[in-house]
């Protein structure tokens, strides 16, 4: 009985401080100064140039409570927050439900967020999980509550949200799906759009039409549940034969949402922005987008990925600085807004072995370094391991460092990770400026390891940039809207790898395509190399689930992938697709001078016979420190030209 007492006691004392710290929380947003939630406050987004791509939160596509439908204005009240006319920006009930409903099945089945969290949340350019946001977020929602009306809160709220496809606002979304305005979109019609922001990905109409459906089924229930329509005027609606328009008049190209998108993301990790935009008129950021290369890559894209079912993923560098020119993180924007460049993580093939071979080169090995290419089981001491070439194709005999680049043997590459020890690679892998960590184990070598395309382009740019790290970026400067600099990027001046042997494998990485090279096998890239205009670094990889391309001069880097979402195999007919990508894309860029780079000081060349590695008249051209390379020797003079 006591027990009981207790617990009663304290379940009263909680309530009543529960209901306090409340009152006390609206009498200080009654004193707090009213914040401006003003209509011009945007975000303008410029592309490397300084001309300016376009505009988020226009005020030319601000649009008053009043120029839109009653029909937008009571759907997304009825689905989104029933109570939102009777309650001051919290639910208390509703959350009390939720809570329940929650501990109950032991998952979050519920939320209880009101518009008015959902507007403040809006006006964020961060949405983190963390506490201080939380409770941040619940001081202005009842500071909105208490300096804003109803009203004015839901206009806001209509202006700012999220309808899928790059889509903020209720006037984007209806021109977008309908070709309309607010105003004068249907029943049918608005309860289709009112239905996107639960999740703007999987309920957008053009490209998940049987989800947009089941969605529209909820809110138009909802609308005769809480008595705004008849279930007549349900069916009716729900009946409607839509035309959907799908375009976006402002912008030219539909893949730079993928690279906005990024964008923000980047925005959020830079310590220098504020939090939101409650403090300011609006923020200015300059990108290094560069819509030339942008569009190039979007063309080649659509071109090369129209007869697969395949994703796609790609990112184009300037490697002396590290600036992000474009950007892909999928097919199609407006069926997957997933920033495959960004968010996913597969893996590498190989195309992690230049960093394998930097690392051997730096250790003695040289383009002339043999071992037998043949069917090998490893001892690994508890396992056993057997790597396959591709094809199961080996030499059968002892090949180069050269051959074993050109044409991606495993077998090769195992005795070099196990000759130099397993550590060697996750070392380099962490100098070069990639953050993921490779596990130090026999098939790291051959890149099993996941890594995510942006962190793994940060080990290319060191090889492109001839052993300095830059890091990839999109952002070079944010400004407000008066051009006060809140942020500039800040470069590196530190070499991380040896110039000389970044020089001698960005040589080695050309024979992938060298039609010379065709002996037993054929050289991983040769089914492209006529379509190379200049010289290029390039090593493609190959998993059951991922194919990649990557490649670079001084001028670009370039990165490309195609895989399943799910990680199911990709086939056969498709290993061409990212080759055919990048070499389309990187040779048709305007500004790219297709430059090679200087030879070191303390660098010989030698023609070697491929296979061998020995010294011969005929062979490839390598490069080599002074005093390690085979004794039949070249002139600079003579190969000189034949390097550009």
């Amino acid at each position: 009985m006591k027990k009981i007492l207790l617990l009663t006691k304290i379940f009263i004392f909680s309530f009543f401080s529960i209901i306090i710290i409340i009152l006390s929380l609206y009498a200080y947003a009654f004193i707090t100064p009213k914040f401006n939630i003003n209509t011009s406050k945007s975000i303008t987004y410029y592309d490397k140039y300084g001309n300016d791509l376009f505009q988020e939160r226009e005020k030319s596509d601000y649009v008053e409570l009043s120029n839109i439908s009653d029909y937008v204005k009571n759907a997304i009240v009825s689905i989104e927050d029933k109570n939102f006319y009777n309650h001051k920006g919290f639910d208390y009930l509703r959350i009390a439900k939720a809570m329940f409903v929650n501990l109950k099945s032991k998952k979050i089945k519920e939320g209880a967020s009101t518009i008015s969290q959902q507007y403040i949340k809006n006006l964020y350019l961060t949405f983190d999980k963390t506490w201080e946001r939380k409770i941040q977020e619940a001081l202005l929602t009842f500071e909105l509550e208490t300096h804003y009306s109803k009203n004015e809160i839901l206009e806001g709220y209509l202006n700012t949200i999220d309808f899928g496809a790059g889509n903020y606002g209720i006037k984007e979304a209806s021109k977008y799906y309908f070709n309309k305005e607010p105003k004068d979109l249907t029943l049918a019609e608005a309860s289709i759009i009112v239905g996107i922001p639960k999740n703007p990905s999987y309920y957008n109409p053009i490209a998940h039409y049987e989800n947009a459906k089941d969605r529209q089924k909820d809110v138009l229930y909802s609308m005769v549940k809480n008595k705004l329509i008849s279930t007549d005027e349900m069916n009716k609606a729900y009946n409607e034969e839509l035309k959907f328009y799908g375009k976006n008049d402002k912008v030219e190209l539909s893949s730079i949402y993928y690279y906005k998108d990024a964008v923000l993301k980047e925005l959020s990790n830079i310590k220098e922005i504020p939090s939101s935009l409650l403090d300011m008129e609006g923020l200015k950021i300059y990108t290094n987008l560069d819509k030339d290369v942008q569009k190039n890559l979007e063309n080649n894209v659509d071109k090369e990925m129209k007869d697969t079912t395949l994703q796609v993923a790609s990112v184009v560098i300037t490697p002396t600085n590290g600036k992000i020119v474009a950007l892909i993180g999928g097919k199609d924007y407006s069926i997957s807004q997933y920033n495959r460049a960004y968010s996913s993580k597969r893996q590498v093939g190989s195309t992690i072995k230049p960093f394998l071979y930097y690392s051997a080169l730096e250790n003695g090995f040289t383009p002339s370094s043999t071992f037998l290419s043949e069917r090998t089981t490893f001892n690994l001491g508890d396992t056993m391991y057997s790597p396959r070439n591709a094809g199961n194709i080996y030499a059968n005999k002892n090949i180069s460092m050269l051959s074993a680049i050109a044409y991606s043997d495993n077998i090769y590459a195992m005795k070099t990770h196990l000759f130099l020890g397993t550590d060697m690679l996750s070392k380099t892998i962490k100098r070069v400026g990639i953050k993921t960590e490779v596990k130090e184990n026999a098939s790291s070598a051959l890149g099993t390891t996941e890594i995510n395309m942006i962190d793994f382009s940060n080990g290319f740019i060191t090889l492109a940039n001839e052993g300095k790290h830059e890091s990839p970026h999109l952002i070079e400067k944010v400004t407000d809207n008066t051009g006060k600099i809140l942020y500039e990027y800040k470069y590196n001046e530190d070499y991380v790898l040896n110039k000389k042997y970044v020089y001698i494998l960005n040589n080695l990485l050309t024979s992938t395509y060298n039609y010379s090279l065709i002996n037993y096998t054929s050289p991983t890239l040769v089914s492209i190399g006529n379509e190379l205009k200049g010289k290029y670094a390039a090593k493609s990889g190959s998993t059951s689930t991922d194919y990649w391309t990557v490649g670079y001069n001084k001028d670009y880097l370039m990165l490309v992938w195609a895989g399943n979402d799910d990680n199911t195999d990709v086939k056969s007919k498709d290993s061409k697709i990212t080759k055919k990508i990048w070499a389309k894309t990187i040779t048709s860029i305007k500004d790219n001078k297709n430059e090679w780079y200087e030879i070191p000081k303390g660098i010989t060349a030698t023609s070697i016979n491929s296979i061998s590695g020995e010294s011969s008249s005929n062979g490839f051209v390598c490069y080599y420190e002074k005093g390690s390379e085979p004794t039949y020797d070249i002139n600079f003079s003579n190969i000189k030209d034949s390097l550009n």
